[in-house]
Formats: structure tokens, sequence, C-alpha cells
């Protein structure tokens, strides 16, 4: 009894019996736990419930209705630029071929060939004249290339084997295979101003392999200065070339000019359109000052998500004694802040090669178009993020990202066959149909098909010269029809219709269908309940009730 005492007396003393520190350590635990299913959750709402939950103002989605906005006006206006100079291009390649190829015609560069001696030397010829003679005939600024004080000449260049002796005839034949090239040099009318001061040039047709004429033709794209541009400089690489690789007597004449846009020298806009040039480059940096705040305040919120990641790592390891599957660690890490931020960067990219295309810095008008266009369909697409806040909506998104792995497994399946076929169809195809020449033709042909389009112009044009390869190419796309239209996209839109349907039960029923869902779902705390608020000093939620709570445990405990 005096032991009892003794023992009595001790707790008396220290006022705190053993079992009573492992109950506050389990209180403890316990606000921790609910402090992280408050974060969690809080995470994952929407931005007018964590305005009712914090009072903290949606930033973030006001920020990308600005910038969906202004980004689309940008892409506008460098589209229609871009445009401009995609026509300029063009056009100077169609004048071109008006200009120095004899008696072409619009659509006519399919068929467009020789077929006499007499033809070749007048239409070389033709080439010829029209250089020296291009400031009269032209209607355009265009001009000769000049280095220094001398004009760039015109390269006239003939491939053919060293030597050989063909007798069809007598079916024999003798070639060197070694390719030698004869090359001349014609100057504008500036040098030489008649044409019997020209050089010989002899043609070898039974050995020539082909015929190159080259010269540097310069303009100037004046119509960017009426759409708030300085105008650029083109120089234009023109080839003209003559082909008899073929030997058949049939020589395919095609023309071809590379484009390389230059800084202009010297230039001087004077007008209204030089103040216009200035406010389109404020308006550039604005898009770019939106964009870095929208890229640091999304990498804000993906850090978040990584450090809730960890903690709830941790809290299942400590506490369950389990490993957290890969699929609740992704859905913490929110991939519409990716996409978001992938968008800012190309948009910031293009923005700055915008900025240096219009002071002619550089002259990258599709490697900026690229940047542009990409950064401004992944801010289009990342709409749909806040579409899903929406019940009705929120049905696709979860279709698709549930979805998303079976695709890929079906889509890599089906494209072994479908490799399988553009294989065989280019094969057996090529050389009879026009559709199936490279595989990059039948592969286009193919889905074509898959989609219905072009159906029966692709078993028309199938030449009938040999009869067994057109009854293969029957079977060969009878059987392509059947099998991708009747079968494997029928199967496609059954997984996305069972995914579907699935997603639905799961709405239905309410039930979580992840542990992270059971996890957050013993939190029946609403947004407005006032329990989210946080303490600028504390980073946990409700600490002071939580001290209180406790406190009146611990008086409740010594009483008895």
């Amino acid at each position: 009894m005096e032991e009892s005492s003794d023992l009595y007396d001790v707790y008396e003393t220290d006022g705190h019996p053993p079992w009573a520190d492992h109950q506050h350590q389990s209180l403890d635990d316990l606000d921790h736990v609910e402090c992280l299913r408050r974060k969690i959750k809080y995470y994952f709402m929407n931005p007018c419930e964590k305005y009712h939950a914090r009072g903290r103002k949606p930033w973030k989605l006001i920020l990308q209705i600005i910038k969906i906005a202004i980004i689309t006006i940008q892409l506008v206006s460098f589209g229609l630029s871009n445009q401009m100079v995609v026509t300029f291009k063009e056009e100077n390649l169609m004048t071109f071929k008006h200009l120095f190829l004899k008696d072409y015609s619009d659509g006519s560069m399919d068929t467009y060939a020789l077929y006499r001696q007499a033809d070749v030397y007048d239409h070389i010829s033709y080439i010829i004249e029209q250089y020296e003679l291009l400031h009269n005939t032209t209607v355009g600024n265009h001009e000769y290339e000049k280095k220094g004080s001398v004009y760039t000449p015109l390269s006239l260049c003939q491939e053919f084997y060293r030597n050989g002796s063909i007798y069809p005839g007598n079916e024999t034949f003798e070639i060197d295979a070694h390719v030698e090239t004869d090359c001349i040099k014609v100057y504008p009318k500036y040098h030489q101003s008649s044409q019997e001061t020209r050089p010989h040039f002899e043609l070898y047709f039974k050995r020539m392999l082909s015929v190159r004429i080259t010269f540097v033709l310069k303009a100037i794209n004046l119509q960017t200065v009426r759409h708030r541009e300085l105008p650029d400089c083109y120089d234009f690489n023109v080839i003209i070339t003559f082909d008899n690789q073929a030997h058949s007597g049939r020589i395919k004449v095609d023309l071809e000019n590379d484009v390389e846009i230059n800084e202009c020298r010297d230039w001087k806009v004077i007008g209204a359109y030089a103040k216009s040039i200035y406010l389109t480059l404020v308006f550039d940096c604005i898009i770019i000052i939106t964009c870095i705040t929208s890229f640091t305040l999304c990498t804000r919120s993906v850090i978040n998500g990584v450090q809730l990641q960890l903690e709830y790592t941790i809290y299942c390891r400590k506490h369950c004694g389990e490993e957290v599957p890969w699929s609740d660690k992704l859905e913490l890490v929110n991939g519409w802040y990716i996409l978001i931020i992938v968008s800012d960067v190309l948009t910031i990219t293009g923005s700055v090669l915008k900025i240096d295309i219009q002071t002619k810095v550089l002259t990258s008008y599709d490697v900026c178009s690229i940047f542009l266009g990409t950064g401004t369909m992944f801010v289009w697409i990342g709409v749909i993020r806040y579409m899903g806040y929406f019940r009705k909506y929120n049905i696709l998104i979860l279709t698709l990202r549930a979805a998303f792995p079976n695709v890929i497994r079906f889509i890599c399946c089906a494209g072994i066959i479908y490799l399988s076929y553009c294989f065989c169809g280019w094969i057996v195809l090529g050389p009879y149909h026009e559709k199936f020449r490279t595989l990059n033709t039948v592969s286009e042909c193919l889905f074509s098909l898959i989609n219905g389009d072009d159906m029966y112009p692709t078993f028309k044009n199938m030449r009938q010269k040999s009869y067994l390869v057109w009854i293969f190419s029957r079977v060969y796309l009878y059987t392509f029809v059947s099998l991708f239209i009747y079968m494997i996209l029928s199967l496609f839109i059954t997984i996305i219709t069972d995914t579907y349907d699935t997603i639905k039960q799961q709405q239905q029923s309410g039930t979580p269908t992840s542990e992270l869902q059971r996890f957050l779902s013993e939190c029946k705390d609403l947004p407005n309940s006032g329990v989210y608020r946080l303490d600028k000093n504390n980073c946990c939620f409700s600490n002071g009730c939580m001290n209180r709570f406790r406190k009146h445990q611990e008086r409740l405990t010594s009483e008895a």
C-alpha cells in the first residue's frame, strides 16, 4: 500500500501520467494528418472554391484569359505577315517560270519536257537571252546580284559520263561511270552585248546526265510597309534543271529557287508606319512579360504539388506502411500547369524571334511561326482545365486521360499492320500508281482511305499494264479497307466508349477510385467553413483551435 501511495505521489507531483504523452503524440499525428488532408484538398479546388476558402483571388485564371487574348492577336498579326512572305516567294517563283521557260503555261510543270536536240539548245539560248535582258522584260523590282563592282554571272553546267560508246542496235555499249562537269559563265548585258560573244557550249546527249543553269536575282518585298513591318531583301537562287538521267528520250525541265531573306543594308521609313512598327515591338514585350509572370505562377504551383506529393508519400510510408502508386503521385503533379509552362516557353521564344525579325536581326519566319503557333495551340488547350471544373465537361477530360494508355497500346499494334501495308504497297504498286511512288505518299493515301477519302480514284487510277499486279491491287485495297474501317476503327471506338461508361458510372456512384481520393474523402470541411484560412507564420490549418482543443483534453485528463 505504501508503494502504491508513493507511486500516486509521483503522479501528483509530475502532473502527467505516462500514457498522457502517448495521447499527446496521437493528437499531434491526427492534427498533422488533418492538416495534410486540407492542404491537398485545397490544392485540387477550383479558383472559386479557393476564393471562398482563403479569400485568394484567381490571379492565374485572370492572367490566362488575358494571355489568350493578346497571344491570339499576336499570332493573327504574325500569320498575316508570314502569309505575305510566303505569297511573295510563290509569286516570284511563278514569275521566274514565265520569264525563263519558253512557252510555259500555268499548271504544265509536270508535263514540261523536251524531246528534240534543237529544242534543248533553243530553250537554253532562250534562258540566257532572258537573263541578259531582264531589265527590259520584268515588271518587278528584280536586279542582278553584285559582288563589289562585278555582277554575278549565270552559270551553265553540264554533267555527263566521261567516255561512252552506246550502240542500241547491236546491243553493245561501253561506259566510263565517272561523271564530269563542264561549266561556262554568262554575264549580264552590262558586260557582253551580243549573242556572238557567248562561249560555245556543246551538249553530249548520249552521255549527258543533266544540264543545270543557276543564277541569283535580288528583290525587295515592299508590301510589308503597309502592315507595320520593315521590308525584307530577298536573294533568289534560281536553278533550272534539264534532267536526262533516264536517257529515255524525254528530258524533263524543272525550275526551283532557294530563297534567302536578308536585312536590307540601308533603309528609311517615313510616315505613320514607322511609329506603328515600334508600337508592335512594345506589344510583343508586353506579351513576353505576361508569359514570364504566367510561367512563374504555374511553376510555383507545380512545386507546391511536388511538395504535397512528398508529404503524402511520407505519410503513407509512416502510417500505412505502403508505397504510393504512381497514378496517385502523378495526380498531385498537375499536367495542365506543365502544359501552360511549355506554352509560355514557346511563346516567349517565338516573341523574341518575332522582335528580331521585325528589327531585321533575323529572318527565320518559319521557325518563329512554329514556336508561336505551337505555343498558342497549347494555350488554348489549357483552357480545357478550367472547363473541367464543370461536371458535364469534366467527364470528357477524365475519359481522355483514362483511355490514353489503352489508346497508345492499341495504336502501337495497329501501327505495325499499317506499316506492313505501306511497305507492301510501295514495292508492288509503286511503279503502276502515282499515289504509291514513295513511302510518304503511300502513307498519306492509306490514311485517306481509312477516313473514306479519295477511295474511288485510288481504285480507278491503277494502271492495267500488268494484269497480275492489277488483281493484286484489288485484293490489297479491299483487305486494307475492310480490316481498318470495319475492324480496327470499331475496336478503337469501343475502347473510348468503354472508358466513358466506366467514368460515368464512377461519377454516378460517387465512390473514390484511388487511395488518394479515399484519403481526401474523409475531409468533410467545406471551402467556406473557415478552417482553410492559414496563419501567415504557421503552416498548419486552424492551429489555434487545435491547441485549445489539446489543452481542454489535458485538463480533462488531469481531472480524471
